[in-house]
């Protein structure tokens, strides 16, 4: 896995090992949380352990990240001393770090008031934050995030209709392409992309469709499953 570092100017294989340990610094924002699950999911793809620790701090824990598909982080202690990492995940560019350092701008827009006026679904801005590339900046405007959630309902109608009908074995090549994706520096828009390529592709039975859908949503983590036996 190749992730851009802020210290080189480039991207890097990550460092080797078993366990790949990653602390969010403090005043991280909402997109890092998602992007640092994101990479421990690709790392434990892997077959690597990959821990994620958090500082405390209200910007990160001030609601219940389930709904986003975002496993509880490590709480670090703030009168204790932080534990070494083997790469850092920030929001600005004032960290002091001897190891790799991921930057993650803050998004900006008004996506939470929009999403919680009307009820909408937070698998819908998970999507909306991996449409761009991390290290870009996202204007989360009420228009993407919209957008966002006709594309994920669109992705769940079809993988109910795909359930049922006979069952196929993952289109492998398709597969491999978006972990390639998110292998090289987190490329979560080329990764969705592939999606998209397998929906439109004829030559791909419905059910290796739902069966390559199912094996890479255990990474996007975008709750693809949700509309099968829907009414």
């Amino acid at each position: 896995m190749r992730l851009y570092d802020h210290r080189t100017g480039q991207a890097e294989e990550v460092p080797p090992g078993r366990v790949l340990r990653v602390q969010v610094l403090e005043g991280a924002g909402h997109r890092a949380l998602v992007v640092a699950d994101l990479l421990r999911r690709v790392g434990e793809r892997a077959g690597r352990e990959v821990p994620v620790a958090c500082s405390p701090d209200l910007s990160v824990h001030d609601r219940d990240w389930t709904d986003y598909n975002i496993a509880p982080f490590e709480l670090l202690d703030w009168d204790a001393p932080p534990p070494d990492a083997d790469l850092y995940i920030a929001s600005s560019t004032n960290v002091d770090a001897d190891a790799p350092w991921m930057l993650v701008p803050h998004e900006s827009g008004d996506w939470y008031s929009v999403m919680a006026n009307a009820s909408m679904d937070a698998l819908a801005a998970r999507l909306a934050m991996l449409e761009v590339p991390y290290r870009d900046p996202l204007e989360l405007t009420a228009s993407r995030f919209m957008t966002a959630a006709a594309r994920l309902e669109a992705w769940r109608s079809l993988v109910a209709g795909w359930a049922r009908s006979p069952g196929r074995p993952m289109d492998r090549d398709y597969a491999r392409k978006a972990e390639a994706a998110l292998g090289d520096d987190l490329d979560s828009p080329a990764a969705l992309a592939v999606l998209d390529e397998i929906a439109a592709d004829p030559d791909v039975p419905p059910g290796a469709k739902l069966e390559t859908f199912i094996h890479l949503d255990l990474t996007l983590a975008l709750g693809l499953v949700a509309a099968i036996g829907a009414a």
